[in-house]
């Protein structure tokens, strides 16, 4: 998409850096250091501006998120994928805060409960990762598989918002 210009910046988390790219139709992309920008249509320029005001208010809410003060997040999205990966996505903002929910479970969800190996395809090309939080969906035994940011990240996710919850008394 020739001319199309976006915007990005990144905040440190305590696993690495988080990066994000937006436009001003809203958010398009949250990635992990190691991992390539999601949701970038070819020919868009984007360049690093922490206060296009899209950009600000992901980095400011990713901010809040990793502080322990935000459980949900409020950002307008703009999320490109076929219309079972855009299902399939929706499904993860469903599942609770703290709370994990399995692949069959997400593919239930989204009527197609014979869709799981679909979903977990669909959750690793989730391009606004811990917003949509693919983070806890969970094997059918509870075990932790893939997860675009790693597993240990995926562990800290977890485990960080599981603390959350305990200092609020709601665990």
């Amino acid at each position: 998409m020739a001319g199309l210009r976006l915007f990005s910046g990144s905040i440190i988390a305590p696993f690495g850096p988080v990066s994000v790219v937006a436009g001003d139709d809203g958010l398009r992309s949250v990635s992990f250091a190691h991992e390539p920008v999601a949701n970038v249509p070819a020919g868009a320029q984007v360049e690093r501006d922490e206060s296009h005001p899209v950009v600000s208010l992901a980095l400011t809410q990713l901010g809040e998120y990793l502080a322990g003060e935000r459980t949900e997040f409020d950002l307008p999205l703009v999320l490109a994928g076929t219309e079972f990966q855009v299902a399939a996505w929706a499904a993860l903002a469903r599942v609770a805060y703290g709370k994990t929910a399995s692949y069959a479970t997400q593919a239930a969800s989204i009527g197609r409960p014979r869709a799981t190996r679909a979903v977990g395809a669909a959750n690793g090309r989730n391009p606004v990762a811990i917003v949509l939080p693919c983070h806890r969906i969970v094997g059918s035994d509870g075990s932790l598989t893939g997860f675009a940011g790693g597993l240990e990240t995926k562990k800290w996710l977890l485990a960080h918002e599981e603390a959350v919850l305990a200092v609020r008394g709601a665990a």
